[in-house]
């Protein structure tokens, strides 16, 4: 970092708890009082940064203790929402992901990005009223969708399961929602990533920041993974990591997928599909949603075929597991009860090396129906705080 460390840089130095105080500012970055004073003066008047309480010690030498800085979470907070194929969830998170105000409600993909976005302004507008908190104090907006997205666009590549989405310019048409409903100011800034993406981000910086490779798999309608690496959601070049969903299984040979081929995991293996075997069987299912409801209350047939749908998946993943060699192996998803669990184990530890699996959890998730939110909302946060960000941010606020 050096003696061009900028604000940004001292700001992610107080958040990431590396550097609290004056002092170890100084130290970290090799800058003189005064410089460091400056910079500072430039977040507290953005009212990013404020004093905490004295440190923990003084010097041996008496004198005060040192004042320690701490990120201020007040100053602004994020909008972020949640689409599965039937029904969404939003919020308004504060910038740590403390949720202030919640709605779930129906909200159906294959009515289209129009109508859908639109209505997810209307949410907004009632969740920040909710919150008590201003239209211009929402610094940005994170979305979780069931699709390959592409990050540097925004834009949904070729889903599956959100037909008339593909390609649709998703951020320029929520921002607008926000404006249109919550009479926010224009342009705030919209990103888009996939939903087992997000909800990875979250799990693992919530409940296991030590980990350096955590992979989560969410099986709800579809099926796909989120895999975290380093601290940072791992895309691939353009999005498409963690599509597993469309990995072919041999149990699937007769099974037509969604995407239009034959044989993939999703097709045989998701909670979509159970629903479709359970309705073949004369019992009333329609999607993942209707599946976890049976699988609450007990239901025998559900739970025998999530276990055996459990099994399949641990077959593919025992080959993901061998590949990424994560700490954690997080499921979630509509599917994600002990059923499919164990079915899920079964195969998995059959299958994967033991030299993979030695040092592996197989867990299921912390966060439940919000983990979406809080990495939507983390995601937003780290973009707009990161050094580069926040130094422009700085600036066009004139501090």
């Amino acid at each position: 970092m050096g003696s061009h460390a900028g604000a940004g840089d001292l700001l992610e130095l107080v958040r990431s708890g590396r550097a609290v105080t004056r002092g170890a500012l100084q130290q970290a970055t090799g800058l003189s009082r005064a410089t460091v004073g400056q910079r500072l003066d430039r977040l507290f008047r953005a009212g990013w940064l404020r004093e905490g309480a004295g440190g923990p010690v003084g010097s041996p030498l008496g004198g005060r203790p040192s004042i320690t800085l701490e990120f201020d979470d007040e100053h602004a907070v994020v909008l972020a929402a949640d689409l599965d194929t039937r029904h969404a969830r939003a919020a308004v998170l504060s910038l740590t992901g403390e949720i202030q105000a919640e709605h779930t409600g129906t909200l159906v993909i294959e009515e289209g990005p129009d109508a859908v976005l639109d209505e997810l302004g209307r949410w907004f507008a009632e969740l920040l009223e909710k919150a008590g908190r201003p239209a211009d104090a929402v610094c940005g907006i994170g979305l979780a969708v069931p699709g390959p997205v592409d990050t540097d666009t925004g834009r949904v590549v070729q889903p599956p399961i959100m037909p008339g989405w593909d390609g649709y310019d998703i951020r320029a048409r929520l921002a607008r929602a926000f404006t249109a409903h919550a009479d926010g100011p224009a342009g705030v800034p919209v990103l888009v990533d996939n939903d087992a993406n997000l909800m990875a981000y979250g799990e693992q910086r919530t409940g296991y920041p030590d980990c350096s490779a955590f992979a989560l798999v969410k099986v709800s309608t579809g099926i796909g993974a989120g895999v975290v690496v380093g601290g940072s959601i791992y895309r691939g070049i353009d999005g498409g990591a963690g599509d597993i969903g469309h990995i072919r299984v041999p149990q699937g040979a007769e099974a037509l997928c969604k995407c239009g081929s034959y044989g993939c995991l999703a097709a045989v293996a998701s909670g979509g599909a159970v629903a479709r075997r359970l309705a073949e069987a004369g019992v009333p299912a329609a999607s993942g949603s209707d599946v976890r409801d049976l699988l609450t209350a007990g239901h025998p047939g559900a739970a025998a075929l999530a276990r055996e749908a459990g099994r399949v998946v641990g077959d593919v993943l025992a080959t993901v597991v061998t590949l990424l060699n994560p700490g954690v192996l997080m499921i979630a998803g509509d599917l994600a009860g002990t059923p499919f669990l164990t079915g899920v184990r079964e195969l998995l530890y059959q299958r994967a090396l033991s030299r993979s699996t030695a040092h592996l959890d197989v867990v299921t998730s912390k966060l439940g129906e919000r983990a979406g939110l809080v990495g939507a909302g983390a995601l937003v946060v780290e973009h707009l705080y990161a050094p580069e960000r926040a130094e422009a941010r700085l600036a066009a606020l004139g501090v």
